[in-house]
């Protein structure tokens, strides 16, 4: 069964995030954050993600935005004027209205890992995406790293 991954880099050293990403055997590093160029992300902006992801990891990079929340619904969340159950369900609603499952591809996605910041899948919408995919297109596994 094919596989789609998720990984996110908060807590991690850049010896454990491209550790596990070596370690997956994934090919292609898909980021679903919404700002990929914040000096908050440290090794993980996105010229320098791009750069490490081929040379450490021999895999490809993108940038995908139909994956990520909206402004308003990330900042309502990080503001925590917005419960997780309420954020899942209004990011669910906001992948489904932009018919991801219609405008990607699943060949795109098998052997890739969604990328976000939160140190577990627990809480992040990467897992929901991940999940929203499996599902939608059916024979692919989703597995945290």
């Amino acid at each position: 069964m094919p596989k789609i991954f998720t990984i996110g880099f908060t807590k991690k050293s850049a010896a454990q995030f491209f550790g596990l990403l070596r370690g997956s055997g994934a090919t292609t590093l898909v980021d679903t954050r919404l700002n990929n160029v914040s000096q908050l992300a440290g090794f993980t902006k996105r010229d320098d993600l791009q750069f490490f992801a081929r040379e450490l990891c021999g895999m490809s990079y993108r940038h995908e935005l139909r994956l990520a929340p909206s402004d308003e619904l990330l900042a309502a969340y990080k503001k925590r004027s917005m419960p997780w159950e309420t954020y899942a369900a209004a990011y669910l609603d906001l992948i489904r209205g932009r018919h991801v499952e219609a405008s990607l591809r699943p060949e795109d996605f098998e052997n890739a890992v969604l990328l976000c910041s939160e140190p577990t899948a627990e809480h992040c919408h990467r897992r929901l995406a991940a999940e929203y995919l499996a599902a939608a297109w059916g024979d692919l596994e989703v597995v945290h790293l």
